[in-house]
């Protein structure tokens, strides 16, 4: 089989699997607009929202996210109107901190402490969203979704209520397919040919930047490529056979939590209408700039100790 029969295949096996996620949390949550059930959610969390500069509902995709995955936090979005700036904030906290379980899962398999990925996440994700609240003073008008974008009217009984929770899933799946299958077929070409081995190779002198050893360009690679989800295979193996360190893998997984599956997880934001680049930079930057300073303090701390036990 061709590698692009292969990647199409897995495209739409992807496409078919995060639909089946996608499209009930979008119908639901689009049909809980028109209930008290998310009223009252909204006004119990709206305090702690106000203080992010998000509106209550924007906890609804917040905990999807958080709890599942980015597409199910993106199928929350896609259900509610925000602003610009409230899109933004959500998809940089969403960048940061998302599938806390299975990545989770993933951090503590290769040796890296829980208080450690959870304190990074979540600080990441609050810190950023204050930053964004209190310096970006433009993004007030409403948010325009994807290549469908389009004014409804308010529906009027519950027939046209789940009607258009139909729509909203049907297009978020739609908008999404266009982007995980392509991508999915150039990651399997640069699967077959040995393209990923090669960013290992050529990763290996970057790693002296962020305080690692080269023998831990594999995990990196494998984590800015495919995540921490989908290359987790790839990610323990390259860890238990390259002899990478516990302190390595805990900085390379301090990396990538700022900065993993750097394509996709960036172009799946495409449908929500907001600037990617600002944020791929961020993510980026703050990658180099958080993993470079712990690995400095750790650094710091091992010659304290070793002095130490030398006085000794």
């Amino acid at each position: 089989m061709s590698s692009f029969n292969k990647g199409l295949n897995a495209g739409l096996k992807t496409t078919w699997t995060l639909s089946k996620v996608i499209f009930p949390i979008t119908l639901i949550v689009t049909i809980l607009q028109f209930t008290p059930v998310l009223t009252w959610v909204i006004n119990f969390v709206e305090p702690l929202m106000g203080l992010l500069g998000l509106s209550g509902e924007a906890a609804i995709p917040l905990v999807l996210g958080n709890a599942l995955n980015l597409y199910a936090g993106i199928a929350g979005i896609l259900s509610l109107e925000l602003t610009v700036k409230e899109v933004f904030i959500l998809a940089v906290m969403l960048s940061f901190s998302h599938n806390l379980f299975i990545e989770t899962g993933v951090a503590l398999r290769v040796g890296v402490k829980l208080w450690v990925i959870l304190a990074v996440r979540f600080g990441l994700a609050i810190i950023s969203a204050l930053i964004i609240r209190f310096v970006w003073q433009g993004g007030g008008e409403i948010a325009k979704y994807g290549f469908f974008s389009e004014q409804t009217h308010n529906p009027s009984g519950w027939g046209e209520i789940v009607l258009l929770g139909f729509e909203k899933a049907s297009l978020g799946i739609l908008q999404l397919a266009i982007i995980v299958i392509p991508l999915m077929i150039i990651v399997q070409y640069l699967r077959d040919l040995k393209y990923l081995e090669k960013m290992s190779n050529a990763l290996a002198p970057f790693t002296k930047v962020i305080g690692v050893q080269p023998n831990t360009s594999m995990t990196l690679v494998a984590g800015l490529v495919i995540g921490l989800a989908y290359g987790a295979g790839i990610m323990i193996q390259a860890v238990e056979e390259d002899g990478v360190s516990k302190k390595d893998a805990t900085l390379a997984f301090i990396f990538l939590v700022a900065c993993h599956a750097v394509v996709e997880d960036t172009l799946i934001f495409v449908p929500l209408g907001i600037p990617i680049l600002p944020l791929l930079i961020i993510r980026v930057v703050t990658a180099f700039v958080l993993t470079i300073i712990v690995a400095h303090l750790w650094k710091r701390a091992d010659l304290k100790a070793h002095k130490g036990v030398t006085q000794l």
